[in-house]
């Protein structure tokens, strides 16, 4: 019999070469490839069982309905709660939060009546007994099991038919069916689509834990996120007790959704106004700093965004971007030089979004250049001030969307003035003084002596 050919898998974007090669010509990753032999069995049935084509208009289409986990901003960011049948990835740093938010959700479900299968692949049973007893965590209807072995797992999936299964870790699963250890390529992509398939075709839900470090792990989320459902990512600063909780994909909701948490003796706490969290011990007129209204899929944020102008005592001049884009910093700081007619060649700049938080949004330019312009000039904006827009290389400021809503906000945290783009104020601004700019000049103008 012939012997399959290997192939090789990139451990960063799961591409597969036939050969090979020192970069990966999809992502460019160096000595990212990894040999995985190519299986010479029958294919795994999809997500269908293997009936065969249908037309379309004979599939019966289910309601989508939604199971609730128990914690509200986890829901919020899965669109409403579980699907039958959903496979969600959540990726995270080792010891960012993880196990503890799956841990949490999986007692309020018990009290509601649903079972759940927990897979301790790297803890034994008892470790994650004592951690539920902090927690808090009761219930006769959570089932843990320790075990390393996926077909162990799937057949107590099929006998239990559990509401909610959570594998942590994927990076710990092995299948004797296919080749490598556990926690390469092939072993954590193939127990996945194996425990996916489990659900399409059994129901119920689960969801499958990665560890992601900043070097990039062979069995990172990137290599899952075809995979599954719905991705989520848990972000946070080690030495900050708030956690993020993104959608990045999510095949039964939005995306780039947003959750808040704090990190607490007795576990994560959702946080129900982020805003007046991440605003808490703010410097009301000192210069340095403008507050932006942002979006964060549906949900309003405010934060604050600082910024830093030294003279360099060096030759060459520091820019520094934190929870900011970083490469529209020296876009910002060309605008202000070019157009606003501050001079910061010669000058150290440093910009940070306080809290952890990370803005993604370009409504966050106006607010980056009016923190920097204010600590160059030593002038703050007037206190109370909320701020939005993005800075063109022209100087002039871009409308954002979604005023009414960023306004909205701002009025429930008493703030009194806005200052958006022109033609910003169509509705929403009852209770705000109006400031409107069309350009990085009048913008400029706001700032108090």
């Amino acid at each position: 019999m012939k012997q399959p050919k290997p192939r090789f898998v990139c451990r960063e974007c799961g591409s597969v070469q036939p050969k090979w090669v020192g970069r990966c010509p999809d992502c460019g990753t160096w000595d990212g490839l990894q040999e995985e032999k190519a299986s010479s069995g029958p294919g795994r049935q999809g997500p269908g069982g293997g009936e065969g084509p249908v037309r379309l208009e004979a599939v019966r289409s289910r309601r989508e309905a939604r199971r609730g986990t128990g914690e509200t901003e986890l829901d919020r960011v899965l669109g409403g709660g579980l699907v039958e049948g959903q496979a969600v990835l959540l990726g995270g740093e080792p010891g960012i939060g993880k196990s503890t938010l799956l841990l949490q959700a999986l007692g309020a479900m018990s009290r509601e009546g649903l079972e759940s299968l927990y897979v301790c692949a790297e803890e034994s049973a008892e470790q994650v007994k004592r951690r539920a007893s902090r927690l808090g965590v009761t219930g006769s209807s959570v089932f843990l099991l320790a075990e390393t072995g996926m077909e162990e797992v799937l057949r107590h999936m099929a006998s239990m038919s559990p509401a909610v299964t959570v594998i942590d870790s994927i990076q710990m699963m092995h299948l004797a069916e296919a080749p490598g250890a556990p926690g390469t390529v092939s072993q954590v992509r193939e127990c996945a689509m194996a425990a996916c398939g489990r659900v399409k075709q059994g129901g119920g839900a689960v969801f499958l834990v990665g560890h992601v470090t900043k070097e990039g792990s062979i069995a990172g989320p990137r290599v899952l996120e075809h995979v599954v459902d719905t991705v989520l990512h848990v972000e946070g600063e080690r030495f900050q007790s708030y956690r993020l909780l993104r959608a990045v994909k999510n095949r039964f909701g939005p995306t780039q959704e947003l959750g808040v948490f704090e990190m607490r003796g007795d576990g994560l706490a959702g946080v129900e106004s982020p805003s007046a969290l991440f605003l808490d011990r703010r410097s009301l007129d000192a210069p340095g700093g403008a507050v932006v209204a942002c979006m964060e899929g549906r949900r309003p944020l405010l934060v604050e965004i600082q910024g830093l102008v030294a003279p360099s005592p060096y030759g060459t001049a520091t820019r520094r971007s934190t929870g900011l884009d970083a490469k529209r910093l020296p876009m910002l700081l060309a605008v202000l030089e070019r157009r606003g007619g501050l001079a910061l060649g010669g000058h150290d700049v440093f910009v940070n979004a306080v809290g952890g938080v990370t803005v993604h949004e370009p409504a966050a330019d106006l607010a980056a250049a009016l923190a920097l312009a204010s600590s160059f000039l030593e002038k703050a904006l007037p206190p109370a001030t909320v701020v939005a827009g993005e800075v063109g290389l022209r100087g002039e400021i871009r409308p954002v969307s979604r005023t009414d809503a960023r306004l909205r906000e701002s009025r429930k945290l008493g703030f009194k003035r806005a200052i958006l783009p022109a033609g910003s104020f169509r509705e929403g601004a009852d209770g705000l003084e109006r400031f409107e700019v069309s350009d990085i000049k009048e913008a400029l103008e706001h700032l108090e002596g």
